[in-house]
């Protein structure tokens, strides 16, 4: 079983939620340990969860939801947030929102790349986390890829030493079981959870089963990929030339963020796979493909890199 953080009274924990009911879902049971142990909880919040329009509907009685309606719905959500923290016995001032714009945060990411780290930044250096949960780099939901992003560079410009663990909601988790952390099982924390999680009404609506199943297993971590070793990435992804003609790449740094169309990014080709040249800044490094297709489907087709893909086939590995 890997190592698990200590948690202490020493312990500062941070965590980074995409949307209202991440905080409870991801770590509902590791903020009340952290919190009996004499630690701190904070939770930087980065969306309202304003863009949810099929719940909306249904509670509201109405077809169209415009930017009101979409406010007012997220001020909903706000509101939720701070009641299901409440019952994790966190105190509302301990909640930083960034107030971004659900299902956008790839978009600030790659259109105000330096304010949105700095807003996170200032979390940080308020904060002083030493342990830090943000969301699975794998996460096919794009908020929560993006939102690991946002959150390592911002932790390396800070010059944070925190302890990392990230949490999947939305997927599996590349690390087998047995190397996931699951620092808590205690029965009456997880009774709690789950009335953080009922405090998200607006969620039950339609997805209650899923929510309360999520809420009900075990919560576990993973440790984030480590950064690229050298100046060029290689890529996982192998898409075919009409493919090509509609991906864009997306590189993000500590020097900022880069889209590029697939023919004019600075691709190499290696036998099958393709090199991105990645620029010569320190800390870490992420690639992501988007296409310009329109498609109700949310979540990501590709994802986001860090690392060159594991080898195919069974490679010799160093013993422990």
């Amino acid at each position: 079983m890997p190592h698990a953080p200590v948690i202490d009274a020493s312990t500062r924990l941070l965590v980074v939620a995409p949307h209202p009911d991440d905080e409870s879902l991801a770590a509902g049971m590791l903020i009340q340990r952290c919190l009996a142990q004499g630690g701190s909880v904070d939770v930087a919040l980065l969306t309202d969860g304003d863009d949810n329009p099929w719940p909306q509907r249904w509670l509201e009685k109405r077809v169209i939801v415009g930017a009101a309606g979409r406010k007012r719905w997220g001020e909903r959500r706000r509101r939720e947030v701070v009641a299901a923290l409440g019952q994790l016995g966190v105190n509302p001032e301990r909640l930083h929102a960034m107030g971004w714009h659900d299902m956008q945060v790839t978009t600030q990411l790659r259109r105000a790349h330096q304010a949105s780290i700095s807003q996170l930044r200032a979390v940080i250096d308020q904060v002083r986390p030493t342990l830090v949960v943000i969301p699975d780099l794998g996460d096919r939901h794009p908020d929560h890829g993006a939102a690991h992003v946002l959150s390592r560079l911002a932790l390396h410009a800070a010059g944070s030493q925190a302890d990392v663990l990230t949490y999947m909601v939305h997927g599996t988790e590349a690390s087998a079981p047995q190397d996931l952390i699951v620092p808590d099982i205690d029965a009456g924390r997880q009774a709690v959870k789950m009335s953080a999680v009922l405090e998200h009404a607006t969620q039950m609506a339609l997805s209650r089963e899923r929510m309360l199943g999520i809420a009900a297993r075990p919560e576990r971590f993973d440790r984030p990929p480590a950064p690229p070793g050298g100046d060029t990435l290689r890529l996982p992804w192998r898409p075919g030339s009409w493919a090509r003609t509609r991906l864009r790449v997306l590189l993000a740094d500590g020097q900022g963020a880069r889209h590029w169309t697939w023919r004019s990014a600075p691709l190499d080709r290696d036998g099958d796979d393709w090199l991105l040249a990645l620029r010569p800044v320190p800390g870490p490094a992420f690639v992501k493909l988007t296409a310009d297709l329109s498609t109700p489907w949310i979540y990501d087709r590709y994802g986001w890199v860090c690392q060159d893909p594991e080898p195919a086939g069974l490679v010799a590995r160093p013993l422990g």
